[in-house]
Protein backbone atom coordinates (compact mmCIF):
# COMPACT_ATOMS: atom_id res chain seq x y z
CA UNK A 1 0.00 0.00 0.00
CA UNK A 2 0.79 3.36 -1.05
CA UNK A 3 -0.37 5.93 1.52
CA UNK A 4 -1.47 9.68 1.22
CA UNK A 5 -2.54 11.61 4.17
CA UNK A 6 -4.27 15.19 4.41
CA UNK A 7 -4.63 17.07 7.26
CA UNK A 8 -8.60 18.50 7.00
CA UNK A 9 -7.86 22.14 8.10
CA UNK A 10 -5.19 22.06 5.21
CA UNK A 11 -7.44 21.45 2.54
CA UNK A 12 -9.68 24.56 3.65
CA UNK A 13 -8.30 27.54 1.93
CA UNK A 14 -6.48 28.88 5.43
CA UNK A 15 -9.48 28.08 7.79
CA UNK A 16 -10.16 25.44 10.42
CA UNK A 17 -13.62 23.45 10.08
CA UNK A 18 -14.26 24.13 13.60
CA UNK A 19 -13.84 27.57 13.58
CA UNK A 20 -15.81 28.05 10.44
CA UNK A 21 -18.83 25.37 11.91
CA UNK A 22 -19.00 27.33 15.55
CA UNK A 23 -19.13 30.33 13.72
CA UNK A 24 -22.04 29.05 11.68
CA UNK A 25 -23.74 27.80 14.40
CA UNK A 26 -23.88 31.30 16.03
CA UNK A 27 -24.72 32.87 13.11
CA UNK A 28 -28.19 30.95 13.82
CA UNK A 29 -28.24 30.99 17.09
CA UNK A 30 -27.85 27.70 17.13
CA UNK A 31 -24.71 28.36 20.15
CA UNK A 32 -24.84 30.35 22.75
CA UNK A 33 -21.88 33.23 22.97
CA UNK A 34 -20.59 31.58 26.34
CA UNK A 35 -19.57 28.31 24.18
CA UNK A 36 -18.24 30.05 21.10
CA UNK A 37 -16.10 32.20 22.70
CA UNK A 38 -14.77 29.57 24.76
CA UNK A 39 -14.10 27.93 21.26
CA UNK A 40 -12.06 30.90 19.67
CA UNK A 41 -10.04 31.30 22.59
CA UNK A 42 -9.25 27.42 21.72
CA UNK A 43 -8.74 27.98 18.56
CA UNK A 44 -6.57 30.92 19.05
CA UNK A 45 -4.26 28.52 21.56
CA UNK A 46 -4.59 25.49 18.52
CA UNK A 47 -3.04 27.91 16.17
CA UNK A 48 -0.29 28.67 18.89
CA UNK A 49 0.55 25.15 19.35
CA UNK A 50 -0.24 25.45 23.08
CA UNK A 51 -3.65 24.48 23.60
CA UNK A 52 -4.57 21.29 25.60
CA UNK A 53 -5.83 18.69 23.56
CA UNK A 54 -9.35 17.32 25.82
CA UNK A 55 -9.96 21.36 26.17
CA UNK A 56 -9.61 22.27 22.70
CA UNK A 57 -12.18 18.76 21.88
CA UNK A 58 -14.61 19.43 24.88
CA UNK A 59 -15.22 23.15 23.78
CA UNK A 60 -16.37 21.78 20.45
CA UNK A 61 -18.13 19.03 21.59
CA UNK A 62 -20.31 21.15 23.53
CA UNK A 63 -21.50 22.82 20.48
CA UNK A 64 -23.41 19.32 19.79
CA UNK A 65 -24.72 18.77 23.25
CA UNK A 66 -27.89 17.38 23.46
CA UNK A 67 -28.91 17.04 19.84
CA UNK A 68 -29.97 14.36 17.73
CA UNK A 69 -28.73 13.05 14.63
CA UNK A 70 -32.07 14.18 12.74
CA UNK A 71 -31.57 17.71 13.76
CA UNK A 72 -27.99 17.57 13.27
CA UNK A 73 -28.35 16.45 9.34
CA UNK A 74 -29.97 19.88 7.91
CA UNK A 75 -27.43 22.06 9.51
CA UNK A 76 -24.39 19.78 8.24
CA UNK A 77 -26.00 20.21 4.79
CA UNK A 78 -26.34 23.98 5.24
CA UNK A 79 -22.95 24.34 6.82
CA UNK A 80 -21.59 22.13 3.32
CA UNK A 81 -22.98 24.29 1.16
CA UNK A 82 -22.78 27.56 2.53
CA UNK A 83 -18.70 27.33 3.94
CA UNK A 84 -17.10 23.62 2.90
CA UNK A 85 -18.12 23.29 -0.92
CA UNK A 86 -16.74 26.46 -1.74
CA UNK A 87 -13.37 26.60 -0.43
CA UNK A 88 -12.37 23.45 -1.88
CA UNK A 89 -10.31 24.81 -4.82
CA UNK A 90 -9.38 23.09 -7.78
CA UNK A 91 -5.75 23.00 -6.91
CA UNK A 92 -7.30 20.82 -3.82
CA UNK A 93 -9.06 17.98 -6.02
CA UNK A 94 -6.13 17.98 -8.39
CA UNK A 95 -4.11 17.49 -5.38
CA UNK A 96 -6.17 14.20 -4.75
CA UNK A 97 -6.65 13.11 -8.10
CA UNK A 98 -2.58 12.86 -8.85
CA UNK A 99 -2.80 10.82 -5.47
CA UNK A 100 -5.59 8.86 -6.62
CA UNK A 101 -4.34 8.52 -10.02
CA UNK A 102 -0.69 7.02 -8.75
CA UNK A 103 -3.01 4.41 -7.04
CA UNK A 104 -2.26 5.82 -3.60
CA UNK A 105 -4.96 5.35 -0.63
CA UNK A 106 -6.59 8.90 0.40
CA UNK A 107 -6.67 8.94 4.22
CA UNK A 108 -7.96 12.10 5.59
CA UNK A 109 -7.61 12.99 9.57
CA UNK A 110 -9.34 15.75 11.57
CA UNK A 111 -8.94 16.78 14.97
CA UNK A 112 -12.80 17.88 14.27
CA UNK A 113 -15.66 15.05 15.65
CA UNK A 114 -16.65 12.67 13.12
CA UNK A 115 -19.67 13.98 12.53
CA UNK A 116 -18.53 17.09 11.12
CA UNK A 117 -15.68 15.71 9.65
CA UNK A 118 -16.99 12.40 7.56
CA UNK A 119 -19.52 14.83 5.39
CA UNK A 120 -16.39 16.86 4.04
CA UNK A 121 -14.79 13.43 3.29
CA UNK A 122 -16.98 12.40 1.12
CA UNK A 123 -17.55 15.80 -0.42
CA UNK A 124 -14.14 15.49 -1.29
CA UNK A 125 -14.59 11.79 -2.68
CA UNK A 126 -12.00 10.18 0.08
CA UNK A 127 -13.37 6.90 1.72
CA UNK A 128 -11.34 6.70 5.13
CA UNK A 129 -11.79 9.36 7.93
CA UNK A 130 -9.77 9.55 11.05
CA UNK A 131 -11.44 12.12 13.83
CA UNK A 132 -11.99 12.64 17.18
CA UNK A 133 -15.27 10.88 17.97
CA UNK A 134 -17.93 11.67 20.73
CA UNK A 135 -20.32 9.43 22.76
CA UNK A 136 -23.86 9.04 21.94
CA UNK A 137 -26.41 8.01 24.63
CA UNK A 138 -30.05 7.31 23.98
CA UNK A 139 -29.73 9.03 20.79
CA UNK A 140 -28.26 12.00 21.45
CA UNK A 141 -24.70 13.69 21.78
CA UNK A 142 -23.25 13.68 25.34
CA UNK A 143 -20.70 16.55 24.53
CA UNK A 144 -18.16 13.59 26.10
CA UNK A 145 -15.28 12.33 24.12
CA UNK A 146 -14.95 8.39 22.96
CA UNK A 147 -10.98 8.48 23.89
CA UNK A 148 -8.60 10.55 23.38
CA UNK A 149 -8.89 13.97 21.04
CA UNK A 150 -7.43 13.32 17.33
CA UNK A 151 -4.10 15.66 17.89
CA UNK A 152 -1.01 15.25 17.88
CA UNK A 153 0.62 12.33 19.40
CA UNK A 154 -2.85 10.78 19.34
CA UNK A 155 -2.99 11.63 15.80
CA UNK A 156 -0.41 9.29 15.15
CA UNK A 157 -1.83 6.54 17.45
CA UNK A 158 -4.73 5.98 15.54
CA UNK A 159 -2.60 6.07 11.88
CA UNK A 160 -1.02 3.13 13.53
CA UNK A 161 -4.10 1.50 14.98
CA UNK A 162 -5.47 1.70 11.20
CA UNK A 163 -2.46 0.51 9.67
CA UNK A 164 -2.77 -2.69 11.71
CA UNK A 165 -6.27 -2.79 11.20
CA UNK A 166 -5.10 -3.17 7.28
CA UNK A 167 -2.60 -5.51 7.97
CA UNK A 168 -0.09 -2.55 7.27
CA UNK A 169 3.58 -2.06 8.83
CA UNK A 170 5.58 0.65 10.26
CA UNK A 171 7.19 0.47 5.99
CA UNK A 172 3.90 1.81 5.16
CA UNK A 173 4.12 5.15 7.38
CA UNK A 174 7.84 5.67 6.38
CA UNK A 175 6.69 5.57 2.79
CA UNK A 176 3.75 7.59 3.20
CA UNK A 177 2.94 11.57 2.33
CA UNK A 178 1.56 13.70 4.84
CA UNK A 179 0.18 16.84 3.74
CA UNK A 180 -1.07 19.33 7.13
CA UNK A 181 -0.74 22.94 7.74
CA UNK A 182 -0.75 22.73 11.17
CA UNK A 183 1.85 22.91 14.15
CA UNK A 184 0.04 20.35 15.69
CA UNK A 185 1.01 17.45 12.97
CA UNK A 186 4.99 17.71 13.91
CA UNK A 187 4.29 14.39 15.05
CA UNK A 188 2.59 12.75 12.17
CA UNK A 189 4.97 15.01 9.61
CA UNK A 190 7.88 13.37 11.74
CA UNK A 191 6.85 10.01 11.05
CA UNK A 192 6.02 10.02 7.28
CA UNK A 193 9.03 9.74 5.06
CA UNK A 194 7.04 12.04 2.58
CA UNK A 195 6.09 15.61 4.77
CA UNK A 196 4.50 18.38 3.08
CA UNK A 197 3.39 21.83 4.74
CA UNK A 198 0.79 23.58 2.82
CA UNK A 199 1.43 27.13 3.09
CA UNK A 200 2.79 26.94 6.36
CA UNK A 201 3.04 29.43 9.32
CA UNK A 202 5.77 31.59 10.82
CA UNK A 203 6.59 28.31 13.11
CA UNK A 204 5.99 25.50 10.73
CA UNK A 205 8.09 26.93 8.17
CA UNK A 206 11.26 27.42 10.37
CA UNK A 207 10.63 23.81 11.79
CA UNK A 208 10.32 22.47 7.97
CA UNK A 209 13.18 24.29 6.80
CA UNK A 210 14.97 23.06 9.66
CA UNK A 211 14.17 19.50 8.69
CA UNK A 212 14.45 19.84 5.16
CA UNK A 213 10.72 19.23 4.20
CA UNK A 214 8.77 20.26 1.46
CA UNK A 215 5.94 23.20 1.35
CA UNK A 216 3.26 22.93 -1.12
CA UNK A 217 1.81 26.18 -2.32
CA UNK A 218 -2.02 24.97 -2.62
CA UNK A 219 -3.74 28.05 -1.64
CA UNK A 220 -1.38 30.69 -2.70
CA UNK A 221 -0.35 30.08 -6.35
CA UNK A 222 -0.54 27.33 -8.58
CA UNK A 223 0.04 23.75 -7.71
CA UNK A 224 4.18 23.02 -7.08
CA UNK A 225 6.28 21.56 -4.61
CA UNK A 226 9.95 23.38 -3.41
CA UNK A 227 12.38 22.83 -0.28
CA UNK A 228 11.91 25.66 1.81
CA UNK A 229 14.97 27.33 1.76
CA UNK A 230 13.75 28.13 -1.81
CA UNK A 231 12.38 31.81 -2.45
CA UNK A 232 8.50 31.84 -3.66
CA UNK A 233 8.68 33.15 -7.24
Amino acid sequence: MQLAIFDLDALLAGQTCDALWSRFLHSLGEADDAKVERCERMIQQYHAGTVVPEDYALAQAALLSARTRASLQPLREHFLALHIRPRISVAVRQLLQQHADEGDTLLLTSVSCREIAEPIAALLGVDTMLCTRLVWFEGRCTGLLHGHPNMRMHKLARVHHWLREHGQSEATLRRASFYSSSINDLALLSAVGRPRVIDPGPRLAATAMHKGWHRVLLHRSPLRERPLDETPA
